[in-house]
Order: C-alpha cells, then structure tokens, then sequence
C-alpha cells in the first residue's frame, strides 16, 4: 500500500517547488520598470470576432501612458463584428494612431498570416503582439519595453490572468491562475526558458527578421511558443515583464471550455511531448484521492495542502486574481476536471480553433486545410 502513497509524494514535491518559485517570483515584483526613455512601439492584434469585454480591452491599449507608440489592428473579413467596435475607438482617440488592415493570407495559420502583414506596415522597430481579449494597466508599454535595454534579451511576455462570466468560465480561470501560472513559474526556476506567453510578446523587428519572419512559423498552431523557441534558438534570451495582463473567457459553457482546454492540452502535447506527460506528476489532487485510498493520509495531506498553498500564493499573490482566495476549496474540483482534460490531450491531434476543424501534425504544424467547424443548435 506505500506504493499508492509515492505519486502523492512526488506530486507534493512539484508544488513544494511552486512555493519556492512564487517566493523568488513575489522578489522580482518590487521592480516596475522605473523611469526612462522608452522606444517607439508598434502594437499589432491580429483580430477575429468580438471577444467578450473587447472594447474594454482595445481601448486598455489606447490609454497607455506612453511617449510614442500605434495600434495596428489586422483582420481577415472584411464584416468582422470587431471592425465597428474599432471605429468606436478612433473616434474616441482620434489622435492616437491606429491603423486597420484587412489581410488576405494563404498561411495555414491566418492569425499568423496576419501578423506578418502587420510587422510590414509597422512604422517602429519594438514590435508588441498580444491576444485581442488582453486588457492592461496604464504602465503597461513601460513595463514590458524595459527589459529590451538588455541587448541579450530577445523576447519579453509576462503572466496573466482571467477574466470570467460563468461557471464554466470561472474553472477555466482558477486553472490559469493556480495550475498554469505555476507550472510556468516552475519551469522558469528550473531554467526552461524556450517559451513565450500570447498575453504579450515584446520583440526587435530586427530579430524577427534574422529567424525568418512570422512566415518562419506560419505553419504551426501554437504561434506563441513557437516565436519563443525560434528566437531562443538564435541565442537570445526570454524574460518576464512583472506586469500581470487580463484576459477575457467570456461566458463559455462547460462544452466550450472543455474543447478549449482539449485544443490547448493537444498543442502543448505536440509542441512539448515530454514536457505534457511530465503534467501527470502535476495532478496533486488525483493523486491525493489516491494516497487516501491507500490509507496513505500523511502523504494525500501533503499533497494537497501543498497544492492549494502553492495555488493560493502564485493566484492571488502574484496574478492579484481577486476570485482565488475565496474560491480556493474550489481547486480540487477545478483539478479533477483538468485531469480528465488531461487524459483526453493524451490521445489525437484534432482540434478546434476559431470556427474551424485542424489536424495537427507531430511537431504541431498544421495538417490539414482549416474546415469549418459543424454548427451547433
């Protein structure tokens, strides 16, 4: 029966970890990027539809508190919902400049497609790319431009949290800020630093000229990570801004966050293979249940009490997510559902991702032409 009490024991040992890596996280919170000179920036969002809260968001970014800097807004169809909420922000800022392009890309990727069109027209050398649903505070441009004045840093993104309008939502969410923000801070701990986050990435035009462009990656789903590893590969560097952005779930039923997840969870596994299997070792909770199954109580306790202290830390005392601490008896529940998430991205390369049905191949480019996904009742 001990040996019913050994994946407990390692799963206490990773959020032990999640401790030590919010700890040494919460140190770098003291620095907020100081005064300064700061580069001209150009913000390119590819868009596709109207995120929930997306005026909010969009209107975050023209309200920067910034010398220099433009928006440019990059979209396929020509009667995306989100054009005319654009509009509303020009009018709003008219002397703020943003710039809409309509894109025509034959990449398997189209957002990538996008943003290749975009760094094209960008008028700056710092190019800033972030998810259409990201809101942000008013020293945001100050904070994730800093790091660039190390010439040795090639990248720079940052943590974030959700935003949430169900209860579906609202589970999504505590696993962004209590399971996935930890095992990134982990990973950054343990020197894995190949990755970047799509909440932002801050980058030279120069260096993305020298890894090929964005058409380098336009191939490939998971955009975000594969920007982070190409300009890793030419010897530069990942930092983290200490700023924290929002994103914006919307109110997403159990069905739609569940194909989220599966989409997120198969990206991840055909990005990183030994790093997604590696997440079993994560599932304090499962594991826990399993210890006290056994009669293993010291080793379950562990477990999980390592694992909502290591959630509680890194969500409400790093990202300042609001609904973690009065929510925490809810992680073990949340952990379950991203467990069996868990198991299904083991298996398959199908998924959906913006309307539309992809098939993936091994190294996670993508597969098959995009298809339009079957209408729902």
């Amino acid at each position: 029966m001990i040996l019913l009490a050994i994946p407990a024991i390692a799963a206490a040992a990773y959020y032990l970890l999640a401790v030590v890596a919010a700890a040494v996280w919460r140190k770098r919170l003291a620095w907020h990027g100081g005064a300064g000179s700061r580069p001209p920036v150009s913000i390119l969002k590819p868009v596709h539809g109207k995120d929930p809260h997306f005026y909010e968001a969009i209107r975050s970014h023209a309200m920067q508190h910034y010398k220099e800097y433009e928006i440019l807004f990059g979209f396929t169809d020509a009667n995306d919902p989100a054009v005319a909420e654009i509009e509303r922000l020009e009018r709003e800022f008219p002397r703020q400049r943003i710039e809409r392009v309509l894109v025509s890309s034959g990449m398997p990727n189209a957002k990538v497609g996008v943003l290749a069109e975009l760094a094209r027209r960008a008028r700056y050398e710092v190019l800033l790319v972030n998810d259409s649903d990201i809101a942000v505070e008013p020293g945001y441009l100050e904070e994730v431009t800093a790091p660039l004045s190390d010439a040795g840093i090639g990248l720079v993104t940052c943590l974030y949290r959700a935003r949430s309008d169900s209860p579906a939502a609202g589970c999504e969410a505590l696993g962004i800020a209590t399971e996935f923000a930890p095992s990134v801070m982990v990973a950054r701990l343990l020197g894995q630093a190949e990755f970047a986050l799509g909440s932002t990435m801050v980058f030279r035009a120069e260096t993305l000229r020298r890894m090929g462009g964005f058409e380098a990656i336009g191939k490939y789903l998971a955009d975000d990570y594969q920007l982070g590893k190409h300009i890793r590969a030419l010897g530069l560097r990942i930092e983290f801004a200490t700023v924290v952005v929002e994103t914006g779930l919307g109110a997403g039923s159990w069905g739609q966050v569940w194909r989220h997840q599966l989409r997120w969870s198969r990206t991840i596994r055909v990005s990183r293979p030994l790093g997604y299997c590696g997440f079993g070792v994560t599932q304090a909770t499962v594991w826990a249940l399993v210890a006290f199954a056994g009669g293993q109580w010291w080793a379950g306790a562990a477990a999980l009490g390592l694992r909502l202290a290591a959630g509680v830390m890194t969500g409400a005392g790093i990202l300042r997510d609001p609904r973690v601490a009065p929510n925490f008896w809810l992680i073990p529940v949340r952990d379950l559902f991203g467990f069996a998430v868990w198991v299904c991205g083991l298996f398959g390369r199908q998924v959906e991702w913006r309307d539309q049905q992809l098939k993936l191949r091994a190294d996670g480019s993508i597969l098959t032409e995009p298809r339009p996904t079957e209408p729902r009742p």
